[in-house]
């Protein structure tokens, strides 16, 4: 969709331009009013196709992001008698691999009286807190007082400062 907003804001220009290149230039060389006038209109217009396609990727990344928490609320809704352990998960540093997808590695410590797996959510958010991607990591059943490594990877390519945040965590 983008592409198609700045094709057109890119023929709009050029029409524009074109029109203006006709209309010619007055005995001195400066452009004639209607020249001016052309230029302005087409700075306008490519102005406007710029500020429309940021404001439509924001929007889809915005509503990727929410569709993937809801996928990920979902999957946390079907466990039945689980305790929060958002506290028995530990967050490592953010790494990029080749397919632009981000994994972030996860720490799960026990502090239950009992041995229970775990089903946890990470959201990654931008910088200003937007949610961009989330995702759902099972892990298998751990010990008392043991721990247990998983990772945790973005469904799509992120870019720019994504900060990971353990949204929810079940241990059951």
């Amino acid at each position: 969709m983008e592409r198609r907003i700045r094709a057109a804001a890119g023929w709009t220009a050029a029409v524009m331009l074109a029109s203006a290149a006709l209309a010619g230039c007055t005995s001195d060389g400066k452009p004639t009013a209607e020249v001016s006038s052309a230029l302005q209109g087409a700075k306008s217009a490519l102005a406007s196709a710029a500020a429309s396609a940021t404001a439509k990727i924001g929007s889809a990344a915005a509503s990727a992001g929410a569709s993937a928490a809801a996928a990920a609320s979902s999957a946390l809704a079907g466990i039945k008698g689980g305790l929060n352990a958002t506290g028995d998960v530990a967050l490592g540093a953010v790494a990029t691999e080749s397919d632009g997808k981000l994994a972030v590695p996860l720490t799960v410590t026990n502090h239950g009286t009992q041995a229970g797996k775990y089903t946890i959510q990470v959201n990654f958010n931008d910088a200003s807190g937007n949610l961009l991607d989330a995702t759902v990591v099972s892990v298998p059943e751990v010990a008392v007082g043991a721990t247990a490594q998983a990772t945790a990877r973005s469904n799509r390519s992120l870019n720019g400062p994504v900060t990971p945040v353990v949204a929810n965590a079940l241990r059951y």
